[in-house]
This record gives C-alpha cells, structure tokens and sequence, in this order.
C-alpha cells in the first residue's frame, strides 16, 4: 500500500495551502498530474477517488501560513496525514520531505505515481472549490480567474483594492506596478 501526497496553493498569494493524501483501493483510468487535466476531467476523477481511496485532505488558512511559515505548514500537513493513512511507504510529489520521517520525495511523482496524481487532484480541486466560494465574498479581486495565484490580474486588483482577508501578508510581492 502506497500513500501518496500532493499540494495545491503553495505558490498563492490568497487563500490556504491544500495537502492531500491518498491510498488507492483500485486502480483508476486516466489518472496524471492535476494540472495536465481539464478542469470537468479532474472533477469526475475527484468523484470517481473519493469513493475508490482512504484519502485525507487537510487546509492550511493563510493566516496559519503567514504565523508559522509555508514550509511548517506543509510539514504540519504532511505529518496529519501520515498520522490518519497508515501505509507501507509514503510517496510525496517534489525533492524535500519537509524533514518528515518515513517519506519518500520523487520529483514529477504527481504524473509517474497514481496514488500522487490522486492526492494532485483532490487537493487542486478542493482548493478551487473553496477559492470559487470565497470569490463570491470577495468579488472585487476575482478569485474564480486565479485562484490566488500571483496573475497580472490578480497583482493589479490588489494594486487597486490592497490585501483582503484571504491573502497571505507574509508573501512579498515583487512587483505590484502599473507595469507588473
């Protein structure tokens, strides 16, 4: 049995950081890198996971990340999941365990591993669905085009709003310019 682990919103400037953790009951078609797949694709899969997988999803809010830091909460994250999905290995997506104890990092293990092209796209698609919703409180940054990446847009609606509550103050932003 293989634990796999995969992020989403490491890179945001808004929102939390999404961590996911899955054990496959079954072996599921179509499986790859979350960010290689259409946008229906990885919801169906996300449906089609949840009930063939003992999975564990875990966010991190942005104030978390901004008090103790990405890498801690990634570490936090990983720790849980281990803690809830007992396997025989476990298998994280990148080059760093974080210092975690009993992990395994492959870089592009999100599209060589199944179980890690699981937890890619529980945890993008858990973390879009929570960023559409709290596009609806926040309608002036339009969280439902970036998601809470670093866009043109989404630097230039924090040039002209400033910072909600979604957004990660601890993130420097480069650049917030008319010519960003």
């Amino acid at each position: 049995m293989i634990c796999g682990i995969d992020e989403a919103g490491r890179g945001c400037l808004a929102g939390p950081l999404v961590v996911a953790g899955v054990i496959l009951k079954k072996n599921i078609l179509g499986l790859a890198d979350s960010k290689k797949l259409s946008q229906k694709r990885r919801e169906a899969l996300f449906e089609e996971i949840m009930q063939n997988s003992y999975s564990e999803i875990v966010f991190t809010d942005n104030k978390t990340i901004d008090k103790i830091g990405l890498s801690c909460s990634i570490k936090n994250s990983i720790i849980k999941i281990k803690s809830k999905l007992k396997a025989k290995q476990t298998i994280m997506d990148g080059n760093t365990t974080f210092g975690v104890d009993g992990v395994k990092a492959i870089i592009k293990a999100d599209d060589k591993i199944a179980e890690v092209s699981a937890a890619s796209i529980l945890a993008k698609v858990s973390r879009d669905c929570y960023i559409i919703e709290q596009a609806l409180k926040y309608p002036l940054y339009r969280f439902e085009k970036h998601k809470g990446y670093g866009t043109k847009l989404h630097r230039e609606l924090i040039k002209e709003h400033g910072y909600c509550e979604l957004h990660r103050l601890s993130f420097k932003i480069k650049s917030i310019s008319k010519n960003s």
